[in-house]
């Protein structure tokens, strides 16, 4: 097979590979763990823990503590309290005690500017997304329990280092339980206790009654599978549950999973997290310190709840114990997230490439620091992978500046042999010896980059950082695909210079498959992120201009013998 006709192939082959890995992080997203981190076979079961209150019930009131709650779709509505800080502002609900709402204030919602991101909620066409926690066994304050609120509105000022908002229940035996929500002003997010996005979620547990009481608190979050909002064509992103232990490491288990009963839970260990993760955000549980967790994964009334219990050992007659447990909700900023847990860095995902990505990204992240502008750092990327790369294109196009030379012996050889496959082919190998051209000589040295374009794709499809960041002029958010689409015609026309600065291939079926490619590439960028757009563009303005170069040095010198 000659060079005409590998080229076109490898390009097909990489295009193929590129939609069919898209396809199967969509279809399978558990087959792809980060950096080398193994996989195990089981998943969490599906069977409501029997252990936990349900997800959904009317509140329960004290005289009726000790029953079963109802099961209604959607836990009731009771007083609404508002708990804000410069980084979030929470919606916490008197019916349950727990987290309704949470708004990212320092991030727009994808569909307007004139809104900031929601990632908890309950609102209508959104995804239904909320935190439920409290105490088991039944009977024992829970998320169905009715809470009294210490006040309607709690404003984090500037000036303040944190504020909190109490709720509290009491059982009818005389248990109770108050909640406290604690938020802070943090400028170096470095760390659980001055993360501005972490919301600590304290539990205060007062034995009142006259009986010895060990009771378990657990902290879950309760979602359904609907797509996040502002999602985009062609690009298959995960969205689901995700696991972190030193003895499993990550794990994704996909809502589907869950749904196939796939799975064998607990899991119980002394380390971790557990969270759901999306596009560019990630909310999660982070218990604190070596002590025992066991966390949960499992489906209710059509809801996928995850979560982490803590026991609280035995608490004696008139005795208090506590618990304090972090949430984080907030973007999936990979400098953070590694100061707040171990693995919660990989929730950015980046597929098996991870090992390319990571190093990618984080030289990306110190141009930035330099020239301060997403768009330009994408750029000065894009021409120091060039560089580095210069000598394998320097001989991939030197090889097609040669071929294209002998391409009129090659034409004379095909009309000369006819359909004699053997013949043209000795005949082909002869003449390459004579010139001393490598067939292979201008595929190979392609094929060597690809890992770490597909890599440079994941890091610019991923990155929370180009998450509306502008460019200039019409480019207002590198992370959605150009308004005008501008960049995907000037990709277009930069493929077809390209095609046209290659050898002709013999094959007229060849020829006409390298023609209409850039118009089927353009089509189906004109959904891509801006920034990817961005960095084809200039690969292909950078590698024109290295080939033609080349093509003018080595293509031109001497005539085929």
């Amino acid at each position: 097979m000659d060079t005409q006709r590998i080229i076109p192939l490898l390009v097909f082959l990489f295009s193929s590979f590129m939609l069919w890995e898209a396809w199967q992080r969509h279809q399978h997203p558990e087959r792809y763990q980060p950096r080398g981190t193994t996989a195990s076979p089981q998943t969490p079961k599906q069977a409501a823990d029997p252990s936990l209150p349900p997800p959904s019930s009317a509140p329960s009131n004290p005289a009726a503590a000790t029953q079963t709650p109802a099961n209604p779709a959607a836990p009731a509505r009771g007083e609404r309290v508002l708990l804000k800080s410069a980084a979030l502002t929470l919606e916490l609900d008197s019916a349950g005690g727990d987290i309704r709402a949470a708004i990212l204030n320092q991030h727009q919602a994808a569909d307007t500017t004139d809104k900031r991101f929601q990632l908890l909620g309950e609102e209508a066409g959104a995804p239904y997304y909320i935190t439920q926690s409290g105490l088991v066994p039944q009977g024992l304050p829970n998320h169905n329990s009715v809470f009294s609120p210490s006040g309607k509105s709690f404003e984090l000022k500037q000036s303040d280092k944190q504020i909190e908002a109490r709720m509290e229940a009491t059982s009818a035996e005389g248990v109770r339980l108050v909640k406290t929500y604690r938020v802070r002003n943090a400028a170096k997010p470095t760390s659980v206790t001055t993360n501005p996005y972490v919301v600590d979620v304290s539990f205060e547990v007062t034995n009142g009654s006259t009986q010895t009481v060990a009771p378990t608190a657990y902290f879950q979050l309760l979602r359904d599978n609907t797509p996040p909002l502002g999602g985009q064509r062609f690009v298959s992103t995960y969205t689901g549950p995700a696991l972190f232990t030193q003895a499993d490491k990550f794990r994704k288990i996909s809502f589907d999973d869950i749904d196939k009963d796939k799975a064998k839970e607990p899991w119980v260990a002394k380390d971790g997290w557990v969270g759901i993760m999306q596009h560019y955000f990630v909310a999660a549980w982070l218990p604190q310190g070596d002590v025992q967790r066991d966390f949960y994964m499992g489906k209710v009334d059509g809801k996928y709840r995850v979560g982490v219990k803590l026991p609280l050992g035995t608490i004696e007659p008139g005795k208090s114990a506590s618990v304090t447990m972090p949430l984080y909700i907030g973007p999936q900023e990979v400098a953070n997230l590694k100061a707040l847990a171990p693995g919660l860095d990989f929730t950015v995902d980046y597929g098996w490439l991870t090992v390319l990505a990571s190093p990618l990204f984080w030289v990306l992240e110190k141009i930035h620091s330099f020239v301060g502008n997403w768009g330009v750092a994408i750029i000065l990327l894009t021409v120091l992978i060039k560089l580095i790369f210069f000598p394998l294109s320097a001989a991939s196009y030197k090889s097609m500046a040669r071929m294209k030379v002998v391409a009129p012996k090659l034409q004379k050889l095909k009309e000369q042999y006819g359909d004699d496959r053997q013949k043209m082919s000795q005949a082909m190998m002869e003449m390459y010896k004579k010139e001393k051209i490598n067939p292979l000589g201008g595929c190979l040295p392609i094929a060597v980059q690809i890992p770490v374009f597909i890599a440079l794709y994941w890091v610019l499809l991923n990155a929370v950082e180009l998450r509306q960041a502008p460019f200039f002029g019409w480019i207002k958010d590198l992370s959605i695909p150009d308004p005008w689409y501008v960049l995907p015609v000037i990709m277009a026309v930069s493929m077809f210079v390209q095609t046209k600065l290659n050898p002709p291939p013999p094959d007229p079926v060849q020829a006409k498959i390298m023609l209409w490619m850039p118009l089927v590439f353009s089509v189906m960028f004109f959904f891509f992120p801006a920034g990817l757009v961005l960095y084809w563009v200039v690969n292909n303005l950078l590698s024109i201009a290295q080939q033609w170069q080349v093509m003018r040095m080595y293509g031109d010198k001497k005539p085929a013998k």
